[in-house]
């Protein structure tokens, strides 16, 4: 989607968590532990990847996009399919979206990444030279 801006990617962050965890360091049950809210939107929500589990090795992982943006009351905090995406960037202003990838089979789960769609913010206007000399007579 072209639309994204500030795209945060944490596949560092996942390649780190799985280095504890195949050395032991981190048990598995500390990341398996998709709830099952979580576990229904991979159901009805998701979208299969084409990565395999990387606990489990069983199944295809399945990405799940959240929203989340003061603007999108009850939507927020909910997933949405690629084209529910689509529509709520064309209808709201900025709002964050979080892609987790979740195993249905061993409840692994981690987020993927995150950007921001919809509208963006115009600029804060910006006080004029004049404006901020006379705050500083205005404070002697």
């Amino acid at each position: 989607m072209r639309l994204q801006r500030q795209v945060v990617d944490y596949a560092l962050r996942r390649r780190s968590l799985l280095a504890e965890v195949y050395s032991g360091r981190t048990g598995v049950s500390e990341v398996c532990d998709a709830n099952p809210y979580l576990l229904r939107a991979a159901k009805f929500h998701g979208k299969q990847s084409s990565v395999m589990c990387p606990i489990c090795r069983k199944e295809q992982l399945t990405l799940v996009s959240w929203v989340f943006g003061d603007h999108l009351g009850p939507v927020s905090g909910s997933a949405r399919t690629a084209e529910e995406l689509v529509m709520l960037a064309t209808r709201y202003d900025e709002f964050a979206v979080h892609v987790v990838e979740v195993c249905r089979t061993c409840s692994w789960n981690h987020l993927v990444k995150s950007y921001v769609l919809g509208a963006p913010r115009p600029p804060k206007a910006r006080g004029t030279r004049s404006t901020r000399k006379s705050a500083r007579t205005a404070s002697e």
